[in-house]
């Protein structure tokens, strides 16, 4: 995928899963042809992320498609800046995730949405888990804060998961992000 115009074969490529999905064809491995995976590889989206973002459009009428290119800009600037364009190896265990109950600072979900967003930057997201799904969705809005800062947030954190709960309670708080 060319780096100038990346959103443009982006979109085309999303619209045509839209397409392709509303056709009928509602397998993850199917729904791209290897020139669209290939260009996908090339800014660190895997064809799965785009299917369940293409899934949860059709069936939920929601996240649209700037969600996914606001989303997926990050995770691109991540792979193409820290992992130097390398794709991760690993993929994280799901037994490894805090559980949908569990709370950091009495916030339910947060410590699960942590882990998820550190996964997604690293693009080691197990087929069977989605970052902002129709659970990480709701909760993202109702501490006001988008899902792709929210993974920028993760980013500049680090491993220092205190910080990015501060400012989540800042955001809910304020109403503002920080």
């Amino acid at each position: 995928m060319r780096h100038y115009d990346w959103t443009s074969e982006f979109r085309e490529i999303y619209q045509h899963g839209l397409k392709a999905y509303r056709h009928g064809n509602t397998r993850p491995g199917m729904l791209f042809d290897p020139a669209q995976k290939a260009a996908l590889a090339t800014i660190g989206c895997s064809t799965q992320e785009l299917f369940d973002f293409v899934e949860d459009c059709v069936q939920c009428g929601e996240p649209d498609y700037e969600f996914a290119l606001l989303v997926t800009a990050v995770r691109r600037d991540y792979f193409l800046t820290v992992q130097q364009g390398t794709p991760s190896s690993r993929v994280l265990d799901m037994n490894q995730l805090p559980s949908k109950q569990a709370a950091v600072a009495g916030i339910a979900w947060l410590p699960r949405l942590i882990e998820k967003a550190r996964a997604k930057l690293r693009g080691e997201m197990p087929p069977e888990l989605m970052y902002g799904c129709g659970g990480d969705r709701p909760f993202l809005e109702s501490v006001n804060v988008h899902p792709a800062d929210f993974l920028r947030l993760v980013w500049a954190a680090g491993e220092d998961s205190e910080r990015i709960v501060k400012t989540v309670q800042e955001s809910m708080r304020s109403g503002v992000a920080s």
